[in-house]
């Protein structure tokens, strides 16, 4: 048995049957093959929304770039979501989102930026072969230069009506889903491993018990004691 292993083992012991049983059936539906970024986002209620819906579709790492603004996540709408997403933010001056995607960049992330006015790619054709860093940038004013300078591809939703865009929680929402529908459809190897799937269970243990990180750091110490 692995340390991982154990520690989740000693943890399955501490919380509830019913939690231990949503943690088997929901973490080998997660996914970093695609993660999420959203750059200086005005509407707290928006970045609220885009948990929630990631949650829902199983892609797991939420990245925040807070050049102007800290995020408040509005529970009543978010549903619990942030206690179950990995989320970093990046607030490191003078350009968080360059820091942000060199981060990305080094885990062999693509950065994909979504903009209206860079007609390259759509939900439906883009290429996912290779893990991608999907950024949404603020309400009013899109993405940010520097984001535009530095993606490696643009994607757009195709629009057919008089109206430039999409609220933006709706287009992450619209796009999050095809997304996701394709890589299920596909060949690609986009779920968490066995041995990631552990060490997101034992991560979820921890957030949802008093003292859980000590508790999994006793648990650690015991198995090297073996």
């Amino acid at each position: 048995m692995t340390e991982d292993a154990y520690v989740l083992q000693e943890l399955y012991k501490i919380i509830t049957p019913n939690k231990v049983g949503l943690f088997e059936k929901i973490a080998p539906q997660r996914s970093r093959h695609l993660v999420v970024g959203l750059e200086n986002i005005q509407q707290d209620h928006n970045a609220s929304a885009i948990m929630r819906t990631m949650d829902c579709l199983g892609f797991q790492e939420l990245h925040l770039i807070e050049k102007n603004n800290n995020y408040q996540f509005q529970r009543d709408i978010a549903l619990g979501a942030a206690r179950w997403l990995d989320v970093v933010q990046h607030q490191q001056e003078p350009e968080p989102v360059l820091d942000a995607i060199s981060t990305l960049k080094a885990k062999g992330y693509r950065i994909v930026a979504t903009s209206p006015h860079h007609k390259a790619y759509t939900p439906q054709d883009i290429d996912l072969e290779q893990p991608i860093a999907l950024f949404f940038g603020a309400e009013k004013h899109g993405i940010s230069a520097e984001l535009e300078a530095n993606a490696d591809s643009f994607l757009h939703i195709p629009m057919h009506g008089f109206t430039e865009s999409y609220n933006l929680s709706v287009s992450a929402a619209l796009v999050l889903n095809a997304l996701r529908t394709r890589l299920a459809a596909s060949n690609i190897d986009w779920l968490l491993t066995t041995t990631e799937q552990t060490q997101l269970k034992i991560s979820w243990c921890t957030r949802i018990l008093n003292g859980g990180p000590q508790l999994a750091q006793k648990f650690r110490e015991e198995y090297q004691k073996v």
